[in-house]
């Protein structure tokens, strides 16, 4: 997956049952491990274990900086 299919996937999710979004964070973790960010998949990471919580300020927030930063690896 190159970045732009991976914001859009990262972009997609939005709702859905907690095995399914977990599901979608795990590959998108693969993929940043393909694209060799690692500082991006300590942060899928951390939004996994916010979601997990039921930390959404902060699920969101780590997945928003994914985004932002998958921008940048274009």
């Amino acid at each position: 997956m190159n970045p732009s299919q991976l914001i859009s996937h990262l972009n997609a999710i939005k709702v859905g049952e907690l095995d399914t979004i977990h599901g979608k964070l795990a590959e998108a973790r693969a993929a940043c491990l393909e694209l060799d960010q690692s500082g991006l998949v300590e942060q899928i990471d951390e939004a996994a274990e916010a979601l997990r919580c039921g930390d959404l300020r902060r699920y969101r927030k780590r997945l928003a900086t994914v985004i932002s930063r998958l921008g940048h690896v274009r």
